[in-house]
């Protein structure tokens, strides 16, 4: 059976996706289409605070490309040096609190410690910066993205947890998703399962979805089922965590799965178990 998986591919990694291999070992064939495109902004104002770990009780990143932006900072002044020398030691000594394991992968890149990559969502995480910080600390410092959700910012303010938030990056539609959403459906047809990876790709992509599916996502909106046999064929939507689940159920879409942890094995499982 084939899954449609609306995501990004891993970044600067060699090898096949993780996602597309656990798939695989649940004799599920998985294609990959990017659903994002990101622009980098603000980066001067990322290094020079990067290079101040004085001024911050800590580091926070809940995505990848947030992370990215800092390597983006390191490698274009030619910092890394100093970093490695002396500046990565001083945030280690303080705490650098991560969403997933992507996310903390690429924070152990920079030589930081992570804290917090089993969480699963934003929520989490900010009960655990709650419970172990104190709020005399100077701000937090939180690189993020335009469209980042304010979960955390509220938890941790209502909590008088000092916050700084800079936006490192802007979120907009991958500029060939709908043609590659026509190309998959017209050579591929309806595949057993879509996965969708957040909820601006849930935004994105939802139009493309109902117009390619037609009938079939009329049928499955109507029947709140884990998934739905037509013509022979199982239509289901997994998300990767609650926050995606919502947003698809927002549309008045019936999610056949969620992942228990965002990774790529736990995600496999799900789908396979609702395929079955």
């Amino acid at each position: 059976m084939q899954v449609l998986l609306l995501k990004e591919p891993r970044d600067g990694a060699s090898g096949p996706d993780p996602y597309i291999k656990e798939l695989a070992s649940h004799g599920l064939s998985a294609t990959l289409i990017p659903v994002l495109s990101f622009k980098f902004v603000s980066l001067n104002t990322l290094s020079d605070k990067l290079f101040q770990p004085e001024k911050h009780g800590g580091l926070i990143f809940t995505s990848p490309r947030a992370v990215e932006a800092v390597k983006i900072c390191l490698e274009a002044e030619e910092r890394r040096e100093e970093w490695d020398r002396s500046v990565k030691e001083k945030w280690n000594a303080k705490s650098v609190y991560v969403v997933g394991k992507a996310t903390a992968a690429l924070v152990r890149n920079l030589g930081l410690n992570p804290l917090g990559e089993d969480t699963g969502t934003a929520e989490i995480l900010s009960r655990v910066i709650i419970e172990r910080e104190d709020t005399n600390i100077p701000p937090l410092f939180f690189p993020c993205g335009s469209i980042k959700r304010e979960v955390l910012p509220s938890a941790l303010r209502e909590n008088g947890m000092p916050l700084e938030t800079l936006t490192v990056y802007q979120t907009a539609e991958h500029p060939d998703l709908d043609k590659n959403l026509k190309n998959y459906f017209t050579v591929q047809g309806i595949p057993a399962s879509i996965a969708f990876f957040s909820p601006s790709g849930v935004k994105f992509c939802i139009e493309a979805v109902r117009r390619l599916s037609g009938e079939h996502l009329t049928q499955i909106k109507v029947q709140p089922h884990n998934s739905k046999y037509m013509n022979g064929q199982i239509f289901s939507f997994a998300a990767i965590g609650p926050t995606t689940q919502d947003a698809i159920t927002a549309e008045g879409l019936c999610v056949s799965c969620t992942a228990e942890k965002p990774t790529a094995e736990h995600l496999a499982a799900a789908i396979a178990k609702a395929l079955q």
